[in-house]
Formats: structure tokens, C-alpha cells, sequence
């Protein structure tokens, strides 16, 4: 019996050193009613490769089972280099071919990310035009959402283009679609969208692909993590907003610095990488997965979701 502790013991620092934090014993999956329930997915468009069918299988299985309302996206649509036009065939292999489940038939809401970048980021606006499910109205967009039918209880998501707030990218391979875009104009629209303080507006989230803040070793300070921190950090805190979620970090994340906004990273629904852990981390994964997200008028619930289906974390956010 001594042995087999030891080895436990063993394995568990083993987890410690190769998926960041560990995570403690699984729940099962909490169905909240009379909450607006989301999937947050990122990372995933590969034809099916590298682990996207299982995890689409998963997301099926617990869209069905919370009632999920919609689907989020966090960028990093179509690998390696976004798609031609609305008719590209990468539209069927990657995306109508593999989120088959009718759960999954509802509102997706998708924003960019750097490999979109590489094609015709604007082919993803107009497929919206010819697919019912997907809405991307533009590259950057915001929608309110009812909680249980309630207009007096709503959450507010803007979902931005992070790409034109990097200033490299105004050089070498993304250069082409970037150089139109008016990244200041973006942000005066974000902080104009996030000036909404109704009384009906219980929750502020902010859905881009690049991360502020990463336990993702190679990127915790690179030149895309330090743009997007000082283009988007003061506008979050400035408004308040409740949950920034991302994804280009192939890994599941938690992070909570200093201020109100907690940062979540869901960028592993088709590959994973190794990760480390930071102070402000709560939760940092590598594992092949999404999130869940429950709204209530006063709880945000989120639940983390690996491709065998099993609940790894959960946390809560209170008003």
C-alpha cells in the first residue's frame, strides 16, 4: 500500500510539471436553470485532425445537456491560413462536417485570430450571410443577451479584433489584411459599447483571441501579449467588465490579477501545449477542451470541460 501512495505521490507531481496546475477531483456537470448558457471554444479549425472531432463530440454532449443558448469562438477558425472565400472548402471539413451534433445547430459567434489573418479575414463576415448558424456580422461586434427571456436582466458582449492592435502585424505575412483596418477607431467603439450602464446589464464580457495575461511560458511577455495588455487593460478595468475570454493559447486558463476582470483562455478545442503557472493563475491546463459558461442575474458560473467529458474546474463569480 506504501508503494502505491509513493507512486501516486509521484505521478501527481509529475501532472504539476507538465499541465501547469493540477486539478482536483472531477465534478459532474451542473445544469443551471433559468441561466443563459454559452460554449467558449477556441483553436479548433483542423479538418477534423489532431483531437477536434472528440472534443466536438464532448461539446455536443454537454451543449445538449445545459441547453446551450450559443457558442462562442475564440479565433484561430481555420488552420493554418483562415479560408479563401465563403465557398472555401475548409468551411464543410472544418467546421459543418465536425459540429454535427443538433445542439450545436444554434447561434455561433465567432471572432478573429492571427491564422485567420493569413487568407481573407473578411470571408468569415460574409459567410454569415449564406450559413444559418454562424454571426459574424463584422470584424468586430457586440450583441445583448436576455438571461431567461428577461429584457431586465441581460449580458453585454463585445466581440473585438485583436490582430489590429499588434503593431507587427502591420508588417510581413498579415500585413495585407491588417493595414486597412483603424485600430483606434476599434477601441473608441469598445469604449463606447462598454459606457452602457443600464440597470438591465447584470454582466460585461469582452471576447478577443490574443490573451493579456498567460501562464503560457513563450508567450507571458511576448510582443503580441505586451500589445494587447496595454491597448485593452485600462479600457476593462475603466468599465468594469466582469470576464475577458480569448483563446492562440492552446491550453485552458484562469487568471485573476489585480482589478475586477477575471481572464479566461479557451484555445484547446483541436490541439494542446505545455504550460507553467503564474501567481494570478487559478487554473492553468494543458488539456484538449472547452468552457461553460452559466449567466444569472447575480452568478456567473463557468465550468472547464476536457474531451472525455469530465468537468476539471469550476469557479463562480458573484455580483
Amino acid at each position: 500500500m506504501k508503494s502505491i501512495n509513493v507512486f501516486k505521490s509521484f505521478c501527481l507531481v509529475c501532472s504539476l510539471f507538465t499541465s501547469g496546475i493540477a486539478v482536483g477531483q472531477t465534478t459532474e456537470l451542473n445544469s443551471h436553470a433559468g441561466a443563459l448558457n454559452f460554449l467558449v471554444m477556441g483553436d479548433w479549425g483542423r479538418n477534423g485532425a489532431d483531437h477536434q472531432k472528440p472534443v466536438a463530440s464532448q461539446m455536443g454532449k454537454v451543449a445538449t445537456k445545459i441547453k446551450a443558448d450559443f457558442i462562442i469562438a475564440t479565433g484561430d477558425n481555420f488552420y493554418p491560413s483562415g479560408v479563401r472565400s465563403e465557398y472555401d472548402p475548409l468551411w464543410k471539413y472544418s467546421f459543418e462536417d465536425i459540429y454535427t451534433d443538433f445542439s450545436l445547430q444554434w447561434d455561433w459567434f465567432p471572432v478573429l485570430g492571427n491564422h485567420d489573418y493569413k487568407s481573407n479575414p473578411d470571408a468569415q463576415v460574409a459567410y454569415s450571410k449564406i450559413s444559418r448558424r454562424w454571426n459574424m456580422p463584422a470584424r468586430y461586434y457586440s450583441k445583448t443577451f436576455s438571461i431567461n427571456g428577461d429584457a431586465n436582466q441581460q449580458v453585454l458582449i463585445a466581440f473585438i479584433d485583436t490582430n489590429p492592435l499588434i503593431p507587427e502585424f502591420y508588417k510581413g505575412e498579415y500585413s495585407n489584411a491588417v493595414v486597412s483596418q483603424d485600430s483606434t477607431a476599434q477601441k473608441v467603439w469598445l469604449d463606447k459599447t462598454l459606457s452602457n450602464n443600464s440597470p438591465s446589464i447584470k454582466w460585461k464580457i469582452v471576447v478577443g483571441h490574443h490573451p493579456l495575461f498567460t501562464a503560457t511560458e513563450k508567450r507571458r511577455e511576448s510582443y503580441d501579449t505586451r500589445a494587447i495588455r496595454a491597448s485593452l487593460k485600462s479600457v476593462l478595468d475603466k468599465h468594469k467588465v466582469d470576464a475577458y475570454l480569448c483563446g492562440h493559447d492552446h491550453d485552458l486558463q484562469h487568471l485573476l490579477p489585480e482589478g475586477k476582470t477575471h481572464y479566461f483562455v479557451s484555445g484547446s478545442a483541436s490541439e494542446k501545449t505545455p504550460i507553467g503557472t503564474l501567481p494570478i493563475s487559478k487554473l492553468a491546463l494543458s488539456d484538449y477542451g472547452f468552457m461553460v459558461f452559466s449567466a444569472t442575474g447575480n452568478k456567473l458560473f463557468v465550468q472547464v470541460i476536457n474531451e472525455e467529458g469530465k468537468v476539471v474546474y469550476t469557479t463562480e463569480l458573484t455580483k
